[in-house]
């Protein structure tokens, strides 16, 4: 029986997060894993409830999204808050959650060339590799 992964993706940058879907669902067959259920919220803040939900119906789980560099320290701490509850999540669940988030306090320069990695790599943590 495969390992079954939740996802969480953030639709505030759907069209990037929409591919870094394509690239997690891609990395999850390459190693045999089935998607659960994908569960959008409007932002990042959003994420650790998303993420303690599925938890519960998955064997591990992956947020996507993005926390692009504001004109204030907002996103950063937002993105520091986001963060660690996700690792608070993994320690009450025992379960692995993968990070694909990029940022906080990414520029529109950094958005495109992290968009596959960042995604593959938050499957790839699932598994714990």
């Amino acid at each position: 029986m495969s390992k079954q992964i939740g996802l969480v993706c953030g639709s505030f940058h759907r069209e990037e997060v929409s591919r870094m879907l394509d690239f997690a669902k891609d990395e999850a067959e390459q190693h045999g894993l089935t998607i659960g259920e994908v569960v959008w919220v409007p932002g990042s803040m959003e994420v650790p409830l998303a993420l303690d939900r599925l938890l519960a119906d998955h064997d591990a789980a992956a947020c996507l999204g993005i926390i692009e560099k504001g004109e204030t320290q907002h996103g950063l701490a937002m993105g520091q808050a986001v963060i660690k509850t996700i690792l608070e999540l993994q320690l009450k669940h025992n379960k692995n959650i993968g990070l694909g988030i990029i940022g906080p306090g990414a520029k529109p320069k950094h958005i495109e060339p992290r968009l596959e990695p960042h995604a593959r790599a938050a499957i790839l943590a699932c598994i714990g590799k």
